[in-house]
């Protein structure tokens, strides 16, 4: 199948073009696949079944490759396949029914609620480190903010019920925030942000310059205190964005009340949600039901 390859890369090169950045990463794609392939005996294109390209996908999927680059593989062998069918190398077309959104479309990792306090329980709030971290943790949980809305609040932004912020596109939202969240920013601002400084730096979070706090610092802040807490699974900022709305989910709350508060402009990025839920679900009853 190396020859079909070569005259697969200069099709999407030349008369599809397609980036060379995009070449590049189609023909390592291809390559695995090939190789897969081989290696169980399968050098023709015309013996290829759909069994074997779910096969590769499923070890690639296993094997720890991130859900963005199983999708982009599983994209890179449907356009080959189409290709080959093009130029009447293939009868029929065996990677047209790679459904890609069902199989590869990412499903967030979500902590449990009991990991969610033990992560909020970490930060030391008796220091300015701690204080900062515990309430960039409560605001994050409590809002579902991305990680750049919450770098970019102000001081004004928050009020004793709700969190304004610019989501994407520069779109503007209210958000309610509970008690908590707002005992742990009240906390920071009255024991380490000092009236001089607030009133020459805005933001809500600042680092040790005095300077609104970078994303970086919170994602390396998370990680540190996933750590902490003795948290295995791999989470950013983001995960406890998923975590917010899988637990308000869980807890009965409507999906389009989701989408709105989370800043989607389709309900089919907030429907995703559903998929986690059902998944804690299922996890739930294998583990306790005496007859799973």
């Amino acid at each position: 199948m190396h020859e079909e390859l070569i005259d697969f890369l200069a099709y999407i090169g030349s008369e599809k073009g397609l980036s060379p950045h995009t070449v590049d990463a189609y023909r390592r794609d291809v390559q695995q696949l090939i190789a897969s392939l081989k290696g169980q005996g399968i050098v023709r294109c015309e013996a290829v079944k759909s069994e074997h390209l779910l096969t590769f996908l499923a070890d690639k999927k296993q094997s720890g490759n991130a859900s963005a680059t199983v999708y982009r593989k599983t994209m890179a062998i449907k356009e080959f396949f189409r290709f080959l069918l093009r130029e009447e190398k293939i009868s029929v077309n065996v990677a047209h029914g790679l459904d890609t959104p069902a199989l590869w479309q990412r499903i967030p990792a979500v902590l449990t609620g009991e990991e969610v306090e033990r992560l909020l329980a970490q930060p030391d709030p008796s220091t300015l480190e701690g204080a900062r971290a515990r309430a960039i943790l409560e605001v994050l949980y409590a809002t579902g903010l991305r990680v750049s809305e919450l770098c970019g609040l102000d001081l004004y932004h928050v009020d004793e019920a709700c969190v304004r912020t610019l989501g994407k596109g520069g779109k503007e939202r209210l958000v309610p925030i509970g008690k908590p969240a707002l005992a742990a920013i009240d906390h920071y601002l009255l024991h380490f942000r000092s009236q001089a400084e607030s009133e020459k730096e805005p933001a809500l979070f600042v680092n040790a310059k005095g300077k609104r706090i970078a994303r970086g610092m919170v994602w390396e802040m998370i990680k540190a205190y996933a750590k902490q807490a003795g948290i295995s699974k791999n989470i950013s900022p983001h995960t406890l964005r998923h975590s917010f709305a899988t637990h308000l989910l869980d807890h009965g709350a409507d999906l389009r009340v989701i989408q709105e508060m989370m800043g989607h402009a389709h309900i089919s990025s907030t429907d995703r949600y559903t998929r986690v839920s059902r998944t804690h679900l299922q996890q739930a009853f294998n583990a306790h039901h005496p007859r799973p």
